[in-house]
This record gives C-alpha cells, structure tokens and sequence, in this order.
C-alpha cells in the first residue's frame, strides 16, 4: 500500500472539529496540553473562544465536559487514550456515563502504534474499559474518511460517545461511491465464503492485505469493518457466521474484553461459530517504531496472514 494516500485518523478528528465548528456553536472543544499531538489544536486556531485547555488534568477536564453537557454544550474532551479512559476512567464513568451525558471522548494514540512513547502511553485496554459503562457508544474509524463521518455521526447522537483514533498514518480505504457511515452497522468490504475477517481500527486494512494473500492459497475470506463495537451490529455478524462457519478477529487491542471479546459474545450465546482471535495477548507494549511494532506483534498484513494460516491448517 506503498502508493495509497495515507492520514492519521487523529488528523481527521481534528479537520473534522473545524468542519463540525463551523456548523455549530454549541461545539466546544477540551483537551489536556495535548492540543498539538491530538490535532486538536487545528479547532483551536480556527476557533480560540471554543477551546479550552484544561492542562495535565485529564480527570477534570472529563468533569469540566460534564458540567457543559449539563449546559447544552456539546464538549469533545480530547487526549491521549492511555489517560482518557485509564487516568479519568472513574470521571467517565461517574460524572459522564451515570447521568449519561452529551460528552463525546476523543482518544488518540491509542495501541501498539503510538510506537517509542513506549508501553506507557500504549493503550490496549480502552475498549475493554468503555464497554463497560453502560450506555457508551464506543467507535474506531479505520480510516480518514470513517474517522470524519465518526465525528460528525458523535455530535449527531445524543450521550456519551467514545472515539478512538491513531498515531500512526493509515491507507484510505473508503473511498468508495457506495460508502455510508451509520453508528452501530458494520460494513461487508468484501465477500467471502470460508471464513469471516472481522477488523476495526487500522487493522481493516492489514485484513485486506491478508485477504488478497489468502485469495492466492485458494481461500475465499469475507472481510467484514466493524467501527462501532459498542453497540456492534450483530445482524451482520450473524449472517457471516452462519455462512463461513469460520470467524477471525483482528484488533489493535488486547484480546482479552475488545473486538474479539464483543464478537464472542454474540456468536456464542446467539451463532455458536469456531473463532480466533488476533490482537495484543495479555502483554505490555514497547518502545520502537510503530510499523516495526505491529510486525513484531503480528498486527501487520504478514502477520494476520500467518496467523490465520497457522489456525486453519492446525
């Protein structure tokens, strides 16, 4: 995908504000003095008196966005995933998810591709964390455009609204005439008959990769983009089950409580389905490059292929 046009999906959180602002006074922007890395800082050139910078107080900021939902605001409280949904996580769910509130999360640098910030600041565990507040949209755009239509879709519904975003510049792989964004409906990319790729985030592309290379051993993928996990479109994963009887996962996020585990779910109480799943297992990250380190931690297109391969012929 040498020659594909790619952006990070944080750079479109911040181009889509701008575009969103523009439209609505009500849009107010927070971030934690992180305006620069979360590209959050393109709303605040664009509109200074709608931008608030709270510092390195993540837990605050999350109560400062509360206190304007109560107010008919529409906040978009931004910063890196490690210190929306772990620092602030009790904030989150007690000051915005318990009164269920019109506060949508920004969350960049989220996984193993925030690369040399190293494993503190690599969070594989935000899924996990926000699928258990009830009430939480969770969302994670694979691309510049999903990730645009992601923030315009947060605004437009009404509660609290989790969207996670990247470092790392991603393939545009939406670019299709055809292409609709709707919360909580998945996207069919390509269909298949021996088993089902279901991917989220950057690793939709990577599970394209692994298809075209499957296609060539004979094996006929259906690759399936599930950017909404919370609620997940269980119809749609349903209906591929039941006609590849074979299920793959693949995430940037543990896959202990994240897409796997959502998938799991549905299919074992409602499509018993043979399932692996492909994400970061039960380990901290590391520093390095972050392309290297999704090689290493078998999240590239190599690695999917290879996983998927090893678990079909055992």
């Amino acid at each position: 995908m040498a020659d594909v046009k790619k952006i990070a999906t944080r750079e479109s959180y911040g181009n889509a504000l701008v575009e969103l602002g523009k439209e609505h006074d009500d849009l107010i922007v927070l971030d934690a003095d992180l305006a620069g890395a979360t590209k959050t800082g393109i709303f605040k050139k664009a509109f200074p008196d709608r931008h608030i910078d709270c510092g390195i107080a993540e837990a605050d900021m999350m109560g400062i966005a509360a206190g304007l939902a109560t107010t008919g605001f529409v906040p978009f409280a931004s910063t890196f995933a490690m210190f929306a949904a772990g620092r602030a996580f009790e904030q989150v769910r007690n000051s915005i998810g318990y009164p269920h509130l019109n506060v949508k999360i920004g969350a960049t640098h989220a996984g193993i591709s925030v690369g040399e910030d190293g494993a503190s600041h690599q969070c594989c565990e935000d899924i996990a964390l926000m699928r258990t507040i009830p009430g939480m949209t969770i969302i994670v755009p694979s691309d510049d455009i999903e990730a645009k239509a992601a923030v315009k879709a947060a605004y437009e519904m009404e509660g609290p609204c989790y969207l996670r975003f990247g470092r790392l510049a991603v393939p545009v792989i939406n670019d299709r005439p055809d292409y609709k964004f709707e919360i909580g409906k998945g996207i069919t990319l390509r269909e298949g008959s021996d088993l089902t790729i279901v991917a989220t985030g950057l690793e939709v592309g990577y599970a394209l990769e692994a298809a075209d290379r499957l296609a060539k051993d004979g094996i006929s993928a259906e690759v399936i983009n599930i950017h909404t996990i919370k609620p997940i479109d269980e119809d749609l994963l349903i209906a591929s089950a039941s006609k590849t009887g074979k299920v793959v996962t693949v995430e940037e996020h543990s896959v202990i409580g994240g897409l796997g585990g959502a998938v799991a779910e549905v299919l074992s109480e409602k499509c018993p389905t043979k399932m692996h799943r492909i994400g970061v297992y039960d380990v901290f990250g590391e520093s390095g490059p972050a392309v290297e380190l999704l090689h290493k931690y078998g999240l590239d297109g190599d690695g999917v292929y290879a996983a998927i391969r090893n678990w079909l012929d055992a």
